[in-house]
C-alpha cells in the first residue's frame, strides 16, 4: 500500500473513509510543513524525517498514535475528551466527535519537542 487513497479504499464503510480523509486533510491544511506518508500500512505524518502522528482504522474506532510520551503528557485531556487510551494510542470512536484542539496540541508538541530529533522515533 503506497497511497492514502489505497489505504482509504480498504475501509469498508464510506463514512469512516470520509472521516479519516477529513482529519488527514485538516492536518495537511493546519500543518503544511508535515509530510503525509504511508508507512507500516498506516497513514502518518512526519517532519524532517521524524515521526509526528499516525492513524489506523479499526472496526469501532480510529486509533491515533502520537508516541507514548505524548499519550502520557496529554492523558488528562484524552480522558476529558472521552477517549480511551493505552500506552501508545488513544481511540476516537467512530460515533464521537473529533477533538481537533487536542489533535492540534499533540501535533504542535511533537513538532516542537522533536525539532532537533535525528531519528524516526524518540530515543
Amino acid at each position: 500500500m503506497n497511497t492514502l487513497k489505497e489505504y482509504l479504499a480498504k475501509i469498508d464503510d464510506l463514512e469512516k473513509q470520509k472521516r479519516l480523509e477529513n482529519i488527514i486533510n485538516w492536518i495537511g491544511s493546519q500543518f503544511p510543513g508535515l509530510k503525509a506518508e504511508i508507512k507500516w500500512n498506516q497513514p502518518m505524518f512526519t517532519d524532517h524525517g521524524t515521526f509526528i502522528i499516525a492513524f489506523s482504522a479499526a472496526k469501532k474506532h480510529l486509533a491515533v498514535a502520537p508516541e507514548a510520551v505524548v499519550i502520557k503528557k496529554f492523558a488528562d485531556q484524552i480522558a476529558e475528551a472521552g477517549y480511551s487510551a493505552t500506552k501508545e494510542i488513544f481511540r476516537i470512536p467512530w460515533n464521537e466527535q473529533v477533538n481537533y484542539e487536542l489533535l492540534e496540541a499533540m501535533i504542535r508538541f511533537n513538532i516542537e519537542d522533536k525539532a532537533g530529533c535525528q531519528t524516526f522515533w524518540r530515543n
